[in-house]
């Protein structure tokens, strides 16, 4: 089960499990909002799927970027109701983006299980494509972001050539880096530099990386949804024009 179009097949059980959570934590959640209503099947036992088990990752990234419950609720309150499974995994890569690069040596046998299906040696070779895994000296052990890796995997069945893949990636890292240098600039010149005033410097420094852990977040939702719009605007013209 790893597409959008899957049942939900899941039990609340399963479910757990495989997110890493507790049951109770996933009831308390749901009475929250913060979670979607399973679809109840027969004998009315609820079924969840995909987009469930992405919102859960969604929700723990946002914890470890230091959200309140409180922070979190209104961040969710402002994506699309319709985000997919494959949505909820983009917004979760680009917020963990904002932590420090954190990697783990595994082998294929453990990356097949972490993806939770099997992965060729082409499907290998298009992961390292797209850096979400990174060789080492032995060719069966594998440099591996966990944060990424689920959305690596969505990414595999694509029909895309690597080649493909990789100019993408370039052009990505070089807007984003525009992004990043710009959005720096405007940071320190209109928020730090102004924050000085009356504060000591420990005392300074401490409140701006403060705000800027609250605030990363949301400029990220904030570039996705910019994203999401202008993607559209551009297959809508290739439509038009065709």
């Amino acid at each position: 089960m790893t597409s959008d179009t899957a049942e939900p097949v899941l039990t609340v059980d399963e479910l757990a499990a495989r997110a890493g959570v507790t049951v109770r934590t996933i009831r308390f959640y749901s009475t929250r909002g913060l979670l979607p209503p399973p679809v109840i099947g027969p004998r009315r036992v609820g079924h969840y799927g995909p987009a469930h088990l992405s919102r859960l990752a969604l929700i723990e990234e946002l914890q470890h970027q230091g959200m309140t419950l409180a922070g979190i609720e209104r961040y969710l309150e402002q994506l699309p109701e319709d985000l997919s499974a494959h949505d909820l995994a983009i917004h979760r890569a680009l917020v963990s983006s904002w932590t420090p690069e954190s990697t783990e040596r595994v082998d294929v046998a453990e990356l097949r299980k972490r993806a939770g299906r099997g992965l060729s040696a082409t499907d290998l070779e298009r992961l390292v494509a797209m850096n979400i895994i990174r060789r080492t000296d032995d060719p069966e052990v594998f440099d591996s972001d966990p944060g990424l890796l689920r959305l690596g995997v969505e990414m595999v069945d694509v029909p895309i050539p690597i080649e493909t893949i990789l100019a993408a990636q370039t052009v990505l890292i070089e807007h984003t880096r525009a992004v990043a240098q710009e959005l720096s600039r405007l940071f320190r010149e209109e928020v730090w530099d102004a924050g000085r005033e009356g504060a000591s410097e420990q005392e300074h420094t401490a409140a701006m990386k403060s705000l800027s852990a609250h605030m990363q977040p949301l400029i990220v939702q904030a570039m996705l949804t910019a994203f999401q719009r202008s993607m559209r605007e551009e297959i809508r013209g290739w439509l038009t024009k065709d």
